[in-house]
């Protein structure tokens, strides 16, 4: 159904989830990350969930493994799950539980994770891990999964289709929304088309206009500072 890289940039602290599934919408569902907390993705038996309170987990000082063990004590479904994690640390942890369908895996390394179920066969995890570890460590870390992911279909990705239909993208930046989120859906070239978007969002008037969000006001109104929001409200 999905495959995925979950990974951190010791460089500069920021982490991205790259994934890729013949089902739709794959965006909105598995990856989540949190700045200076970690990455997560959940797939299989998605529960977007379980991916928000294991970034808690890690956010109140558990490390990838502590957070993973605790998720899964609570999980009544998580036979039929793929969880992974990478921590500020560079830890990673995945779990693959033994109802996931097709051939299903995980591999961890340091600052990254790769997941897959219904596959084509191992050499899909094994491409995107050695692809990851082999990439230039001075890429940006969306170039560094992108390449993953592009590596895992190219050694047969998802075993229904012989191209991802819905692929996405996110990256974190220094405010507490993603510096990126793409997404492609229905598109037979899911994937390329993913990196044909990373590629634009490159682009230098790209980069001026997205800088712009770091000026923007990062605080919240204080409840009596509501800015007449309940003006006449009784």
């Amino acid at each position: 159904m999905t495959f995925s890289i979950v990974a951190r940039d010791p460089g500069n602290g920021r982490f991205a989830v790259a994934v890729a599934t013949f089902h739709l919408a794959v965006g909105a569902t598995v990856p989540h990350l949190r700045r200076n907390i970690g990455a997560a993705a959940s797939q299989g038996a998605t529960n977007p969930y379980l991916a928000h309170r294991g970034l808690e987990a890690l956010g109140n000082g558990l490390s990838a493994n502590e957070a993973l063990e605790w998720l899964l004590k609570g999980d009544e479904q998580r036979n039929a799950r793929q969880i992974q994690l990478v921590d500020a640390e560079g830890r990673s942890s995945a779990w693959t539980g033994g109802e996931c369908n097709g051939f299903a895996g995980h591999l961890c390394g340091e600052n990254f994770s790769v997941a897959g179920n219904w596959l084509e066969n191992p050499a899909v995890l094994e491409a995107m891990a050695e692809t990851f570890r082999d990439s230039n460590p001075s890429w940006k870390i969306g170039r560094r999964v992108l390449s993953a992911l592009a590596a895992g279909e190219a050694a047969g990705g998802d075993r229904r289709s012989p191209m991802a239909s819905s692929a996405a993208l996110q990256v974190s930046g220094e405010l507490d929304f993603p510096l990126l989120d793409l997404r492609v859906d229905f598109n037979a070239t899911a994937v390329g088309e993913l990196q044909h978007l990373y590629e634009y969002s490159q682009q230098n008037w790209v980069q001026h206009w997205r800088d712009q969000f770091a000026a923007l006001p990062d605080g919240r109104p204080r409840p009596a500072d509501d800015g007449g929001l309940n003006a006449g409200v009784a």
